[in-house]
């Protein structure tokens, strides 16, 4: 059987890049760049004044000069103006085009102001391009200031916008399907029998997807009839990039997912992986390139396998690049006995030296869902048996 980083492996092998789409720049926070931005001018583009105050020539302080008259104000946006002599100075605001014949700019906090003239409170003569900052000093004409694959947050959209760019070439959103199989479950609201449990799955699913930034997340509820999941299947392979099935893809009689998928034409690159829980997850593609991802329908094994793969996995389709999990320590020794990968659900915490500690939650079982509302996530343990010590580092994969 497979074990994590194998089923890693053949998930990137086997997961269709998603398509490019040209998005206004106003809707593409969040997204994946899939083009190169390159500075449309210098930045600075000009030599920039840095602080409020008064720009003159620094050779006339030097020279003693402390009293100038003002010739005038360069607010930020307006064209330059040009020094008419060393004997004035020029009013200027922070973000200005520093004026002609002016090489250094005092704060207005170091002037008095009287009659016209300027009176600088310098205890030093100013020096050349004090407060300027000097055009080109960030970045020249032409740099590359964004490459292809970065992801657009905040900084990343304000850094398009300034090289003029009004429109993005990113990755197309996937559209993805959550389907939770199963004639056991009854929506939340709904009166339901004692033999009968909520459908809860599917709604952490797509929660789960949303938080991660995914917008096109539809959901559909199957029963455990062989006919009614390869109708409704064949449908979704053809309008969405992704399925994510909950349900269905153990071993027992109404386990009847993966065979219907194969009836359908999806090919499966594997059902199982040696991990607990999650054990029986399995992964196929179709033929038009959708990739679809049936987890297990206890509830800790399906968040578990969300988060540990079909999360990266559709990162990795948009052309995101892999982020390293986050490496932490036992707050607590762990007794680990199966002979497979353990994912284990933990709170986390930091000490006085700013130390990262994960505090165990292990849960009841792959069913008990509820304990993991106190936890942030869960680390990776080792195939036991193992006696894992407090201080032990692992990896972090947060809900």
């Amino acid at each position: 059987m497979l074990d994590p980083p194998a089923a890693d492996k053949l998930i990137g092998d086997h997961l269709a890049c998603l398509p490019i789409e040209s998005l206004p720049l106003g809707q593409c926070g969040g997204a994946v760049l899939r083009e190169n931005i390159y500075a449309e001018r210098d930045q600075p583009p000009f030599d920039r004044v840095a602080m409020d105050g008064v720009a003159l020539a620094s050779s006339t302080t030097a020279a003693g000069w402390r009293r100038f008259k003002l010739q005038g104000t360069q607010a930020a946006g307006d064209p330059p103006l040009t020094l008419a002599s060393g004997e004035h100075c020029i009013e200027v605001m922070t973000g200005a085009v520093l004026p002609g014949g002016c090489d250094a700019v005092v704060p207005v906090e170091q002037t008095r102001s009287a009659e016209g003239y300027v009176e600088l409170t310098l205890e030093s003569p100013a020096v050349p391009w004090m407060h300027v900052a000097r055009r080109a000093s960030d970045r020249t004409q032409g740099a590359l200031l964004l490459p292809s694959g970065s992801v657009l947050h905040a900084p990343e959209v304000a850094v398009a916008a300034s090289a003029g760019m009004a429109r993005l070439r990113v990755s197309s959103q996937p559209a993805i399907m959550v389907v939770s199989t199963g004639n056991e479950l009854v929506e939340p609201g709904e009166p339901i029998a004692p033999h009968q449990i909520r459908r809860s799955n599917a709604y952490a699913v797509a929660a789960a997807l949303r938080q991660q930034g995914f917008h096109r997340v539809a959901e559909d509820h199957l029963p455990d009839d062989a006919g009614l999941l390869r109708d409704r299947l064949r449908l979704h392979l053809t309008t969405h990039e992704a399925l994510v099935l909950s349900g269905g893809v153990s071993m027992g009689r109404f386990d009847l997912v993966p065979k219907v998928l194969e009836e359908l034409g999806v090919r499966c690159v594997f059902h199982g992986i040696a991990q607990r829980p999650g054990r029986p997850m399995w992964f196929g593609t179709s033929g038009e390139g959708s990739a679809v991802f049936a987890l297990p329908g206890n509830p800790v094994s399906t968040l578990v396998c969300l988060v540990r793969y079909v999360v990266p996995a559709l990162f990795g389709a948009m052309g995101r690049p892999l982020v390293t999990p986050q490496r932490v320590a036992l707050a607590e020794p762990v007794d680990w006995q199966p002979a497979m990968t353990g994912f284990l659900p933990v709170r986390v915490a930091f000490d006085d030296w700013a130390r990262t500690w994960a505090t165990p939650c292990p849960t009841h079982n792959s069913g008990d869902f509820a304990a993991l509302a106190r936890t942030d996530g869960f680390v990776e343990l080792p195939p036991g048996p193992a006696e894992l010590a407090k201080g032990y580092v692992t990896r972090l994969f947060r809900w």
